[in-house]
């Protein structure tokens, strides 16, 4: 099954056969059928700088097999991953973990995987599908920072092939915590499953604990204190799955009749239970067996088992390690809604007596939560320790059913509970809100802080309070539009308190916070910290970013940890990551107030062959007055006025908005470094494209009654219209030579704008995206109507519904195994199949294994391949007879 399904209506468009590439030196001019050309340039440069012979010589598209793009652009996408680190809790150590390719071999992506409950399973790990891992752990001292290569205290003991998953300092960053398997070798040898090591960090021994193998499908392991953890582990290791039925057992029966009038509206869901075998299988790879065991527990007998098998969906020890929060879900399952909406029970449990305290939820089937956004679940929810408290819960609970369209005042009641004071103890409230409760922050007694917000007006508000009262007295902070980046007051600087959780960093007696935000502002983001006064609602800008040419963020505070005391700014160093267009991100270790700093990275540039690119955030303007951007790139050494239009690809993903001051909102900097991932349009600057990374398509309804996809496709065209203007005015593009393309639901945007600005685009290159809204009929992105509520609205926005308008060529790309929500393969079947019907110009590639992204190697570099054939025949094209020569010339004096 290793090969890429291609099919192409070419031959029925045009009345043309496909023929291979031809190797020449020099252009290859394209003739009247439009036959993609390969500049001999693009053949001879990566063989010239190598010394290799094996240039790429295209291939013939009508053939089956995974192909390979040219080399200049593969050798960017096989670029050796930079390594993760994590600083160490006491802040005085680094773990560096090295990563594997970034894009493993298709063999990975084809072992078998179960489709259950919305999740995929791997039934040899017990694990989910497809987990990235590291391949190798050291730790270097801080002091020894940056890195060098064999410099600190390298992992040992781990066995051959080892896939490292799930790593973790224990809280006093003596240990490190780490779910061990084994790549097969060659002769499938290997032990999949994963257990559990700990590593000392003096010495590096990564100790396997004496526990089987662990679950890992929901919840691996948590830290319980410095020494001890609490796991989840298989139940009953090596027992064979359920075999399904030779004899079906029945047909499968979903029975709504005795729901009359309960509404139960779900979105279009992948990867659903389908019958009882199912049910079988989600119950054997998902049950769990939670112990405990010391980190220097040698044999089985010092391990604890705390409950009965279930399957735990989380568990979280209290601060002080006495208690512990369980949720597992259980039957009735559902076949309608992912396995997250199953009866969930959420208990507290005494780890020190191992047994049962309380049941703090016991929550029903919930097949019937709207599907408007800020519905949610009804009874408690969110139940999570305070972060500044030895052992105190919190939770949430609605109380308009989980349904916003119910006006109710509160709408969501903040509880806290105190175990210490008994298994009778009774729950307090601690606040009311009236929006949608989304979080807490916590400080100490005197200081908390609470967020509440509503889609449908785009509000946010911000609160402190005093958790030490209850009901807690609150005062509003921000109460602002979450559109609007400008206003954004940044989030607070958290520190790790002697418990090792995360709390405020409040100053002067709790009177002040540290507020870290992007700074955006119509010149670009400039990082900030400031000092924020909450007596007087005044700041005091205490760090920005030096700029330009560098872009510099705050990431993490460094001084704080065990026994560390933090009273005034001058106790402050901060983690600060520093970069620019042309240099990678690096680590630095900044004292606040002072500005002494003090590099702890090195990492190399990812891709050199493009380390001079141009790059440059672009501003314009709608027809109807709304502020655009986007991001130009062009290749290094190109003049716009020397080497005349390149041909470009423009590669965008629509947004809703409520506002169209907030829609014209400049967002990011232009001295970010550009990362390019492997399926990346920016690949395309090594074919000498002009890339148009991110232009902006706002679709924007003001107002209550205007929602903005009433209006989606006249915005959609006028975006794509001044997009279009603008490079054509900057002379790097040129009509008849410019591409769109998009991912997702930006693939449902370039389907839209081929058929609603015939001739605008040369062509287009659509992936996993979905093109028939009757199939998404309970809503999708940001339209919480249903079809029913607005079918005008769905059918004009649907590709689908609107392919006798398609006259330009475009290219379909699917993962067969795609699992995002309502973008199943069948969308991009169906669609092709119309454009077929209407002899559209077109191409479906479906990928083997893959899902809504795409990872395989094998893939990856298809993918490229695919879209290269197709711009070079349908969009370099086009400027090849008039300037094609003259760029050629240039680009090689450079």
């Amino acid at each position: 099954t290793n090969h890429v399904v291609a099919h192409t209506a070419m031959q029925a468009s045009s009345g043309a056969s496909w023929r291979p590439l031809a190797r020449m030196r020099g252009r290859i001019k394209a003739g009247s059928e439009k036959w993609m050309a390969m500049r001999g340039r693009e053949q001879r440069t990566e063989a010239m700088d190598k010394g290799r012979t094996d240039v790429w010589k295209g291939n013939d598209e009508h053939s089956q097999g995974y192909r390979m793009p040219p080399p200049n652009m593969a050798s960017i996408v096989d670029a050796p991953p930079t390594p993760s680190i994590s600083i160490s809790p006491r802040r005085d150590r680094v773990l560096v973990l090295d990563r594997p390719p970034s894009n493993p071999p298709i063999e990975d992506l084809s072992r078998e995987e179960l489709k259950l409950g919305g999740l995929r399973i791997d039934p040899r790990r017990h694990a989910r599908a497809r987990l990235g891992h590291y391949v190798q752990a050291r730790v270097v001292s801080l002091d020894d920072c940056p890195p060098k290569e064999g410099v600190g205290v390298a992992f040992t003991d781990l066995p051959p092939r080892a896939k490292l998953n799930f790593v973790s300092w224990s809280p006093d960053g003596t240990h490190v915590a780490l779910a061990v398997s084994q790549e097969p070798d060659a002769h499938g040898q290997g032990d999949e499953t994963m257990h559990l090591h700990v590593a000392a960090v003096e010495d590096g021994v990564a100790r396997k604990l004496p526990l089987t193998n662990l679950a890992c499908v929901f919840e691996e392991y948590k830290w319980i204190d410095n020494q001890t953890l609490l796991a989840a582990v298989v139940s009953k290791p090596g027992t064979e799955p359920p075999e399904r039925p030779r004899r079906p057992q029945g047909p499968r029966v979903d029975d709504w009749s005795q729901e009359e009038g309960r509404k139960a509206q779900a979105r279009t869901y992948q990867d659903l239970l389908k019958d009882a075998h199912d049910e079988d299988l989600f119950e054997h790879f998902c049950t769990a067996q939670l112990v405990t065991v010391n980190v220097d527990a040698t044999n089985s007998s010092q391990v604890k088992p705390l409950g009965e098998p279930k399957i735990y969906v989380r568990c979280d020890p209290s601060p002080d390690g006495k208690y512990a929060i369980l949720e597992y879900i259980q039957k009735p399952f559902s076949y309608l809604v992912p396995c997250g909406r199953f009866p969930k029970t959420t208990e507290l449990w005494s780890l020190e007596e191992g047994k049962l305290l309380k049941t703090i939820a016991d929550l029903p089937l919930a097949e019937d939560i709207p599907v408007a956004f800020n519905s949610t679940r009804k009874g408690p929810r969110s139940v999570y320790w305070r972060t500044d408290k030895y052992a105190e819960l919190y939770w949430v609970e609605t109380q308009d059913g989980g349904d916003p369209a119910v006006e109710v005042s509160p709408r969501d009641i903040v509880y806290t509970l105190n175990p210490s004071l008994g298994e009778d103890s009774e729950p307090k409230i601690l606040a009311t809100f009236d929006l949608r409760f989304s979080g807490m922050l916590w400080g100490t007694d005197n200081l908390a802080m609470a967020y509440e917000s509503w889609w449908k007006t785009r509000r946010s508000v911000s609160w402190t309070l005093c958790p030490g009262t209850c009901p807690a007295e609150k005062k509003v902070l921000f109460d602002r539009s979450f559109e609007d980046s400008y206003s954004d007051p940044g989030a607070p600087i958290m520190r790790r308190n002697e418990m090792g959780m995360y709390v405020l960093v409040a100053l002067e007696n709790s009177t002040k916070l540290l507020l870290e935000g992007q700074g955006a502002s119509p010149e670009g983001d400039c990082p900030f910290l400031d000092l924020y006064d909450l007596s007087t609602n005044e700041k005091e800008r205490i760090w920005q970013s030096q700029t330009p040419p560098y872009l510099e963020s705050l990431e993490a505070l460094l001084s704080d940890g065990p026994g560390k005391v933090i009273e005034k700014l001058e106790d402050i160093s901060m983690l600060k990551v520093r970069e620019s267009p042309a240099d990678p991100p690096q680590f630095y270790v900044h004292s606040l107030m002072d500005s002494a700093e003090r590099q702890i990275t090195d990492f190399p540039h990812p891709y050199p062959s493009l380390k001079e690119l141009q790059k440059e955030i672009v501003r314009y303007k709608r027809d109807d007055g709304v502020d655009l951007q986007g991001t130009l790139y062009l290749p290094p050494g190109y003049d716009a006025a020397r080497d005349g239009p390149l041909p470009c690809l423009f590669w965008a993903y629509p947004r809703e908005f409520k506002s169209k001051d907030a829609a014209g909102q400049m967002r990011g900097s232009p001295y970010r470094f550009t990362g390019i991932g492997a399926t990346s349009p920016i690949l395309f600057l090594a074919r000498k494209f002009a890339v148009f990374d991110g232009p902006t398509f706002p679709i924007i309804g003001e107002g209550d009654e205007m929602e903005p996809n009433d209006t989606y496709v006249e915005q959609l065209t006028a975006s794509a219209r001044a997009a279009v203007d603008e490079v054509v005015r900057r002379g790097v593009a040129k009509r008849g030579a410019i591409a769109v393309g998009g991912h997702s639901y930006g693939a449902f945007m370039t389907a839209n704008l081929l058929a609603h600005c015939p001739g605008l685009f040369a062509c287009g290159i659509a992936r996993s995206g979905a093109y028939n809204r009757t199939l998404t009929p309970f809503g999708f992105q940001s339209e919480e109507r249903t079809l029913w509520q607005a079918p005008e609205t769905y059918m004009t926005m649907s590709p689908f519904m609107n392919v006798e308008k398609i006259k330009d060529p475009l290219l379909l790309i699917h993962g067969e195994d795609d699992n995002n929500s309502g973008t199943f393969p069948m969308q991009s079947e169906r669609f092709y199949s119309a454009l077929k019907g209407h002899g559209v110009p077109s191409r479906l590639v479906i990928l083997p294994h893959e899902s809504h992204g795409y990872r395989a190697r094998e893939s990856v570099m298809h993918v490229l391949w695919e879209m290269d054939t197709w711009l070079q025949k349908y969009c370099a094209a086009e400027v090849e007879g008039s300037n094609g020569q003259k760029q050629e010339d240039a680009f090689a004096k450079q």
